[in-house]
């Protein structure tokens, strides 16, 4: 059995919101299920899983809430910690690899750990020749991001491949949350990135 099809335990963060690998996340964790879990990365030097909301709250509600959430998600690694304000911990992290949920269970303090398998990294194909313009696309909006002070992407900006251009396309563009969902899921850059050029030759952003 490889190590991408083993089993392993892993904390979830759900949100209401989808990390794309590769993706910039920024956090403000107050909760104290949360704060023992960033203690527990930090210390450990582990990682956490990001998955995104169905139904119920990012914030521990009553015991008997009804919560659930997707069953693909994003292991994220932390990049930055800082503890401004007391009590409160933001956070600056990196999504590093898919994984789907093969169980789950929620602890005493509300923290969701999950039973998780790897789901194998986007292959490194290059994005077509016919889909050029949604690579200078994505070029141009970072650009344009930048003059307005906003820098979404983590660097080194990898527009030669295609789950990579189509991530961060995925990230900006404004598309539902099931859609983002189903986006990420796929195991097709490729496909992924042909859906994205078809959405943006359908707005008139890319000719």
């Amino acid at each position: 059995m490889s190590a991408d099809q083993r089993s392993s335990e892993l904390a979830l963060f759900p949100l209401r919101s989808v990390l794309f690998p590769g993706g910039l996340l920024g956090l403000k964790v107050f909760e104290a299920r949360y704060l023992d879990l960033v203690a527990t990365c930090l210390r450990e030097q582990r990682t956490f899983g990001v998955v995104a909301l169905r139904r119920g709250s990012e914030v521990l509600a009553r015991p008997d809430a009804s919560v659930e959430f997707e069953a693909v998600g994003t292991r994220v690694e932390l990049l930055d910690v800082d503890s401004a304000r007391p009590g409160i911990l933001e956070l600056r992290c990196r999504g590093v690899q898919r994984f789907a949920v093969r169980g789950k269970r929620q602890q005493g303090d509300g923290l969701w750990v999950a039973q998780v398998t790897n789901v194998p990294d986007d292959d490194d194909n290059g994005p077509p020749a016919s889909m050029i313009g949604t690579v200078r696309g994505l070029a141009a909006a970072i650009a344009a991001l930048k003059e307005q002070g906003t820098q979404p992407f983590l660097e080194p900006y990898r527009f030669e491949l295609a789950g990579w251009v189509a991530n961060r396309w995925c990230e900006i563009l404004p598309l539902s949350l099931a859609a983002k969902q189903k986006l990420m899921e796929l195991p097709d850059a490729l496909v992924r990135l042909r859906l994205v050029d078809e959405f943006l030759r359908g707005k008139g952003v890319v000719g």
